[in-house]
């Protein structure tokens, strides 16, 4: 419950940042956050294929 309360502050932190930063900064950002869940993402598919912890 801790950690939800804790992501929604930091969500509304973030959000308020984005509404006063450029569109370029956002979008820039934007990008980064979407590469960083992509290869987190191949990681996990790559270690779940050959029986690895993720840990």
């Amino acid at each position: 419950m801790l950690f939800i309360v804790a992501a929604l502050l930091l969500l509304g932190v973030v959000i308020g940042t984005v509404a006063h930063a450029s569109l370029h900064l956002t979008a820039a950002a934007a990008v980064v956050v979407a590469v960083w869940l992509g290869v987190f993402a191949l990681r996990e598919c790559h270690a779940r294929r050959h029986g690895r912890s993720a840990g």
